[in-house]
């Protein structure tokens, strides 16, 4: 018989993180994001006991490395000791950053952490606070920090449970953005091995990759990089007594990394494009939910500033203007600009060229063959640095580029050619 429950599924939560690559911070940024991943962690004890949820299932990576730091540690068990006293147990296994043949600390866990060895697949049961039997959970932890093998192959079931929570830490249907770590497919997890709940770690971007059975990344606590944007946080998972699954994402970052786009097309100074990229900063931090910003906004669209925005000094002074004029407060929610990067074009009507009769309008047809025709493209690039290729060693560097598609290489000439052409013939 099936009792409603609540639990948080969570992964991935790299206690400790260096948070390389920005040596040019101010302090206030590189402290804040140094104590984020500690933040998450603390978030997600809080909203564990504010949710009331009856266990805690944390699906690998709970450090960043496998010699784990000893602060991490002791900050861990500080924060299951906290949900020990509300009765909430904790379900762990360890993945490839953190595998069980890492150095750490005897330190002694709390009775409500139980931690899956790393042999053989093991089960628990997990009960709710008010001692009922809820679920089984399922777990095998990394022995050491490379798994090829699919371990999920070897998942069993306990028929006697009234419901099945396997963990596992790894790489479902070959995402070629983590490293291929106990891999597996989903066709798999979902085919009749009778699991209602994956909770998965490894992949950094939560999803949900099936429901009934449910397959689920709730991604990592903490953005980490540029790329890893968004909000982060875990799942609240609620089960009814029908064995109904309701998932409810839970914030639980301390620093948001956000990406933005800002076209140049409508503006024509310099002062402009600073005004509405300030009015954009603002916007985001407001929308920030009460969090700190690192951004990197992208400077897209066709304009007059073009010619201007390939000088790499003009963006550079955009960048440090738009970093000085904010306070980093250490009360205060705040945002910092980490980046600022141009792809824009110029101000051209590709269109009205193509079937111009000049030397501007004869070479976009010329390039637009040059796209379709590989053949073409790699006749005329020969051709064209053969000067150059029979240098020793820039003859080496240029070996084989030119087999490449002509698309990247096409695009940066034809925007430079064509746009300083443009130019000079309106008198720019």
């Amino acid at each position: 018989m099936s009792v409603p429950f609540r639990f948080i599924h969570a992964a991935d939560l790299h206690l400790d993180s260096p948070f390389r690559g920005l040596a040019k911070a101010p302090d206030q940024v590189r402290e804040v994001l140094s104590e984020s991943t500690f933040a998450a962690l603390r978030q997600l004890t809080q909203t564990a006991i504010r949710e009331q949820v009856d266990f805690i299932v944390l699906a690998g990576d709970l450090f960043d490395e496998a010699d784990r730091s000893l602060r991490a540690q002791l900050m861990l068990v500080r924060e299951w000791q906290k949900l020990q006293e509300h009765g909430i147990s904790v379900y762990v296994i360890h993945g490839n950053h953190d595998p069980l043949n890492g150095e750490r600390a005897d330190l002694e866990l709390p009775t409500n952490v139980h931690i899956f060895g790393a042999d053989q697949m093991e089960y628990r049961p997990a009960y709710r606070t008010n001692g009922e039997l809820a679920a089984f959970v399922y777990g095998r932890s990394y022995g050491k920090r490379v798994v090829s093998e699919n371990i999920a192959a070897a998942y069993q079931i306990q028929q006697e449970a009234p419901f099945h929570i396997a963990l596992l830490h790894g790489n479902v249907d070959g995402d070629g953005t983590h490293d291929p770590y106990a891999p597996c497919s989903l066709g798999e997890l979902i085919g009749g091995k009778g699991f209602d709940y994956w909770a998965l770690g490894h992949i950094h971007k939560r999803r949900v990759l099936h429901e009934y059975p449910h397959v689920v990344y709730a991604g990592n606590t903490q953005g980490r990089n540029p790329r890893e944007v968004g909000a982060k946080g875990c799942y609240l998972v609620e089960v009814t007594a029908a064995r109904a699954v309701e998932l409810t994402f839970m914030p639980l970052d301390e620093v948001r990394w956000h990406e933005y786009d800002c076209s140049i097309s409508e503006l024509s100074t310099e002062q402009e494009l600073l005004q509405q990229l300030e009015g954009l900063i603002d916007r985001i931090l407001a929308e920030a939910e009460g969090r700190s910003v690192m951004l990197r906004l992208c400077l897209t669209g066709r304009g007059l500033l073009h010619q201007k925005l390939s000088e790499p000094a003009v963006v550079r002074t955009l960048l440090e203007q738009l970093q000085e004029g904010r306070a980093i407060s250490s009360t205060e929610p705040w945002i910092f600009m980490h980046g600022l990067e141009v792809n824009t074009g110029a101000a051209i009507n590709w269109e009205e060229l193509a079937v111009e009769d000049s030397f501007t309008g004869e070479l976009v047809r010329f390039s637009a063959a040059l796209t379709e025709d590989e053949k073409l493209w790699q006749d005329f690039a020969k051709n064209a640095v053969s000067p150059a290729a029979g240098h020793a060693k820039l003859g080496r560097l240029m070996f084989n580029q030119w087999d490449e598609p002509p698309e990247r290489w096409l695009e940066q000439a034809r925007e430079l050619t064509l746009g300083l052409l443009h130019d000079h013939e309106r008198g720019g």
